[in-house]
């Protein structure tokens, strides 16, 4: 690693305000804002290869509806596979598959990706996919789901990739609100402790489904499980494969794909991305932000299912030519807490995309790092966090232990890429304030408004919004919803994007996101961001995570409940660790803050993708039904959840949670 990344590890917020700002962020950042076709045009220009020219760089005339590159034609995957292999280097290593659970290791090659790709290809054109046409995606995090989204696009067709872990019902929503000509799975999926049959929860999602499409193609993981099929509606992926089909130019403002945000809304949110921009801005930003170089393996810890999987799985590395590495394992089970080590020294990895969460599940179990000290970090220059509130302690602990620099930065499915980022390609200091989420990323116009509209001072917590209008790579619509689109995201802020996260900007313009907006509380009029109240909690030594949420209080309208997890090993009395963690409120926040219940759980709920379920537990202790989404990782944490938020006076007659049920049941 280069000497001035391990010294600059160790700055905390006494850099002076020069080494915060880079001349050259301030200069790309600028141009960026005033002269936004000029700027957009060149990087497109430079980055990626068009089949045709647009007429104009953006249009703006339909706001939000704005389009970018408008009648240019490209495609997706010539850009991530054909042009590096018409440059020479289809020999290098495109994916890494580490698999613990199956104890297996496979490498990619761009021309064996391309060749697997361009023959599904030809068997979905067989199976009647045109340009325009949508395919579901279900299937585990393997090399295979990667090259079933890219073949869908090389034939001008658009993909919706939905989480292995969602069952029937969720899976039969997506299924009748994307139509798809074809679905693509695999017959199963594995966990640490059990087999996930994928297709008997596709078979039991169409026959639920008013939709049926033409064919299911099935990959059998021979390996794990051999399922048997469906011959009147499924084929194998082998028999599916066809003569190799060439790529189809979409406009730039055709979708790309369609991807469905969680949640328990009875309308679908299908995130539509548009092609063009997409493409530029993913390809942008692994060289700006991520700071990558031609040779470089990359690493993004998540899931194909969800929009860091789609960005930076798949697309981003691919499009850059890098190689990309996908992990199907746990940070600590998967055998041991050892993994993240072992796979950075295994493939050399250069840089690294998580959650806070995966850190933190590390620490927990082994926070010497017995396991994991014996492998050599020397490859690994950055560690990349988003997703969720890093708390500063696990900020320190990944920094001494990793000795790279944690960059934290923002961003949303809706985007696609980062809204702010600490940009390593534009020489920003990689020691940034402690909290932020970094400066705007180009093309970002941030604000922070009250919600009158007017715009908060600095340090001042308030909605943070965008201007319009949005740069490339943003989503277009919501699918099939042009009005939803409009009402969520535009109409609270007339000519804003509307983000729904709270937070501020300090007086040098750094971005601090401290929670969902629903995840403010106010007590006695005071508001107060439960990612504040959580990371002093979380500064205390026995304390491996926490949860901090609003429940009713009859003086001051709402007051903050916190619950904790305790580190392995900690034999402290709950009763002791609670006056504790109070004692360290009133001196961090201040008895403005009315912290007074406290109390230990086994676990917390968490979705799959590191989130905390805060809401839910909010509404469960105020005694009301919440239904749980397929995504979350362990719904048997509200047993003892009932019995700690009880002790409190909580949760006194509240129903036991239920899965969230939809029309196709």
């Amino acid at each position: 690693m280069p000497k001035e990344l391990k010294n600059r590890v160790i700055c905390r917020t006494s850099d002076s305000i020069n080494e915060l700002h880079s001349p050259l962020y301030e200069e790309t950042y600028k141009k960026s804002l005033e002269k936004p076709d000029v700027f957009w045009n060149d990087l497109a220009m430079q980055l990626i290869n068009w089949d045709k020219k647009w007429d104009c760089v953006v249009d703006n005339q339909s706001q939000p509806f704005t389009k970018w590159y408008v009648n240019g034609y490209l495609n997706a995957c010539y850009n991530c596979i054909d042009r590096h292999i018409a440059e020479g280097r289809g020999d290098k290593i495109a994916l890494i598959h580490d698999s613990p659970l199956t104890r297996t290791i496979r490498k990619v090659t761009y021309q064996e990706l391309h060749d697997i790709t361009a023959r599904l290809a030809g068997g979905l054109k067989k199976l009647g996919v045109q340009k325009g046409d949508r395919v579901v995606i279900y299937m585990p995090l393997i090399p295979e789901a990667v090259i079933a989204m890219l073949a869908t696009v090389r034939l001008g067709a658009v993909h919706s990739v939905v989480f292995g872990g969602f069952a029937a019902n969720e899976l039969c929503t997506r299924i009748e609100h994307a139509e798809p000509k074809v679905i693509i799975a695999a017959n199963c999926g594995i966990e640490p402790t059990k087999i996930i049959k994928y297709l008997d929860i596709l078979h039991d999602a169409l026959f639920m489904s008013q939709w049926k499409p033409n064919k299911s193609i099935i990959f059998q993981r021979s390996n794990i499980l051999k399922s048997e099929l469906n011959i009147r509606t499924d084929i194998s992926w082998e028999a599916a494969l066809g003569e190799p089909a060439e790529c189809v130019s979409v406009e730039s403002n055709d979708p790309l794909y369609i991807l469905y945000t969680s949640g328990t809304t009875d309308k679908p949110k299908g995130v539509q991305r548009p092609t063009g921009g997409h493409l530029v801005t993913l390809m942008y930003t692994m060289d700006v932000l991520y700071g990558l170089k031609p040779n470089d393996v990359w690493w993004a810890a998540s899931d194909l299912g969800w929009v860091v999987g789609h960005s930076y799985i798949c697309y981003g590395p691919l499009l850059f030519g890098a190689t990309s590495v996908m992990y199907e394992g746990k940070p600590d089970r998967t055998p041991d807490p050892a993994q993240y080590f072992r796979i950075i020294e295994q493939h050399k990895v250069s840089a690294i995309f998580s959650v806070p969460t995966a850190f933190r599940v590390i620490r927990r179990v082994d926070p010497d790092i017995r396991y994991g000290r014996k492998f050599n970090l020397s490859t690994l220059r950055t560690i990349f966090i988003a997703g969720e509130h890093c708390d500063l302690e696990t900020k320190r602990w990944i920094e001494k232990t990793f000795k790279v620099p944690v960059l934290n930065h923002w961003w949303q499915t809706e985007t696609g890429s980062a809204i702010a980022a600490t940009c390593v390609g534009l020489d920003q200091s990689l020691c940034p304030p402690n909290f932020s989420t970094g400066l705007p990323f180009v093309g970002y116009d941030i604000r922070v408004l009250h919600l009158n509209g007017m715009e908060t001072k600095a340090n001042e917590l308030g909605r943070i919004v965008v201007k319009l209008p949005l740069p490339p790579g943003n989503m277009s619509t919501l699918f099939k919803n042009d009005d939803l689109f409009e009402a969520v995201y535009f109409q609270k802020f007339p000519g804003f994007y509307d983000t729904m996260d709270a937070g501020f900007k300090d007086e040098n313009g750094y971005v601090y996101v401290t929670a969902r907006d629903d995840d403010v509380i106010n007590v006695a009029g005071h508001r107060i961001s439960t990612s504040s109240l959580e990371d002093a909690v979380l500064r205390h030594p026995d304390i491996a995570d926490a949860a901090v949420f609003g429940v009713p209080e009859i003086t001051k309208g709402q007051i903050p409940l916190c619950l904790y997890v305790t580190r392995d090993g900690v034999d402290k009395p709950t009763s002791k660790i609670s006056v504790e963690l109070i004692k360290t409120i009133r001196e961090i926040i201040g008895p403005i803050a009315a912290f007074k219940l406290v109390n230990r759980v086994k676990g917390l709920p968490r979705t799959r993708s590191g989130k905390t379920m805060r809401k839910t537990l909010a509404d469960f202790a105020s005694n009301k039904m919440v239904y749980l989404p397929a995504t979350i990782e362990d719904s048997s944490v509200f047993n003892d959840i009932r019995r700690a938020l009880q002790e409190l006076g909580y949760a006194m007659t509240a129903p036991d949670p239920a899965p969230f049920q939809k029309k196709c049941d």
